[in-house]
């Protein structure tokens, strides 16, 4: 009799990560591969959908070697990255990515035709229309390109076209609809009609533990596909949070915070999510994590695992540099697309091992600034946040967040914790594990607590209220220089 296994499938901003586990969690396989992302002008940030694709199907393709009984695929990944494509899904521009800041002006004129309190009672909090908002992609799209949008079918999500490519079904999940969707989980009409098309264009919704098809062809066509949901909801299975009072730090390209919390607050910059099976998710995505460590390598030719070298022996002052990690805007909780990276207080004594430290330290401030807004939201301060992610692989960063955060951080074991999510996703949307809070616990063990130290956290207080200072005092300079770079 053969294994039985589940895949779990992560289509996130650089990588296909998958992951093939048993039922009881135990991997069998795991796949990983990196894809470009091209910067073609001036905030704009473009993926071909089919390296997606080519890589989902190599991942399936060496799982199927492994030889196990493929009960179901889950599928999660990036969201505010959109696909225009025709009926049958052929693609008619190059996916936009999150981080794209075209549709900054298209976005604003949205948001101008909405006033917060109808905006909120249609999405249950004031959830920003941006540029990396679906309406204002359509907007550009129609404004820019009015070829591709009269051709449009479909505007979809990065998990949605791959699933479509390997099931033939459009379809979309309510919590990875950000900003579309209400309290009852289905489209928001006082939004929708800000935007001519838009009911059309989008696809229907379903929960993400319904199946979303079969496989239609390969080794493992007529295996159920689920419908999954977003990298964070699924990273956060992922690492462990399913429970109300449980927090997150999910570490990868950005910084995506979460809280689990019944109390609903509206706060301007947070998300915060329908509730789903006993769920309420209070979320804080931002736009600089990994992305602007990979920065600095390239500017200083080294690797990850090289810059963490470089932090051996740097310590934090009072006096050390600042960075504001805004590199291409910023998300939660500022939704400012005019933001830019920032560092203050260099001197001729400052070295590469020291702007190693204050991007950490930058990026660890950017997540408080998010975690403070979702506690906010959620009317409680957690006692303890559980992290994973690529992000998280170095010690020194881990405990540059216990200080900044002042609580102990939790690493989890899962660095794929995304795809392990979705892992999750396919076994309970299969029928075949329990719930997703049981589900969570038992596939993702701890790897190690890292304690605040008590005169660090004090001096990161600090910091941190200059860092604050510091964005809000450089943002007019910041917002001249990128209307000069417009112009």
């Amino acid at each position: 009799m053969r294994e039985r296994a589940l895949i779990g499938v992560d289509i996130g901003t650089t990588a296909v990560k998958a992951v093939m586990a048993d039922l009881s969690g135990r991997r069998l396989a795991a796949y990983a591969a990196a894809y470009p992302t091209a910067r073609p002008g001036p905030g704009l940030v473009e993926q071909d959908p089919f390296d997606w694709l080519g890589h989902v199907e190599a991942a399936l393709a060496q799982f199927a070697a492994v030889g196990a009984e493929v009960l179901g695929i889950g599928v999660t990944g990036q969201v505010n990255t959109h696909v225009f494509c025709d009926s049958g899904f052929a693609l008619l521009a190059p996916a936009i990515v999150w981080q794209d800041g075209r549709a900054a002006a298209a976005g604003a004129a949205l948001e101008a035709g909405i006033t917060v309190a109808d905006k909120t009672a249609a999405l249950g909090a004031p959830i920003p229309i941006d540029a990396s908002h679906a309406l204002a992609r359509m907007a550009w799209m129609a404004a820019e390109r009015p070829e591709v949008w009269a051709a449009t079918a479909h505007v979809i999500a990065p998990k949605d076209w791959v699933i479509a490519r390997l099931t033939g079904v459009a379809g979309a999940d309510p919590l990875a609809s950000v900003g579309l969707v209400g309290t009852d989980l289905t489209y928001a009409g006082a939004v929708l009609g800000l935007m001519a098309r838009a009911g059309d264009v989008l696809p229907p919704l379903s929960d993400p533990l319904d199946p979303a098809g079969v496989v239609q062809a390969g080794p493992f066509a007529g295996v159920p596909v689920v419908r999954g949901t977003m990298d964070a909801w699924a990273a956060m299975f992922g690492v462990g949070v399913a429970r109300n009072g449980q927090a997150m730090n999910l570490s990868g390209t950005s910084e995506v915070l979460g809280l689990i919390s019944a109390t609903r607050n509206p706060v301007p910059g947070v998300i915060t999510f329908p509730a789903w099976r006993g769920i309420t998710l209070h979320a804080g995505p931002t736009q600089g994590g990994g992305a602007s460590l990979d920065w600095l390598g390239r500017i200083l030719g080294r690797d990850a695992a090289a810059l963490t070298g470089l932090t051996e022996g740097v310590a934090i002052a009072a006096d050390s540099p600042l960075f504001l990690p805004h590199l291409d805007g910023e998300r939660a909780p500022l939704w400012d697309s005019a933001a830019k990276g920032t560092f203050a207080g260099l001197t001729n004594r400052t070295g590469p091992g020291e702007m190693v430290v204050a991007v950490m330290e930058g990026v660890a401030f950017s997540a408080r600034l998010a975690m403070e807004a979702l506690e906010a939201a959620g009317g409680m301060r957690p006692g303890v946040i559980r992290a994973g992610g690529g992000g998280t692989v170095a010690d020194r960063w881990c405990q540059i967040r216990a200080d900044v955060f002042g609580r102990p951080l939790v690493r989890m074991q899962a660095r794929d914790c995304g795809a392990v999510g979705a892992v999750v996703l396919a076994g309970v949307g299969a029928g075949v594990t329990g719930d997703l809070a049981a589900g969570a616990a038992a596939l993702v063990p701890e790897d190690r607590r890292f304690l605040p130290d008590p005169d660090a956290a004090v001096l990161a207080d600090q910091r941190f209220t200059a860092w604050k200072e510091l964005y809000s005092q450089i943002r007019p300079i910041n917002a001249r220089l990128g209307s000069a770079t417009s112009g």
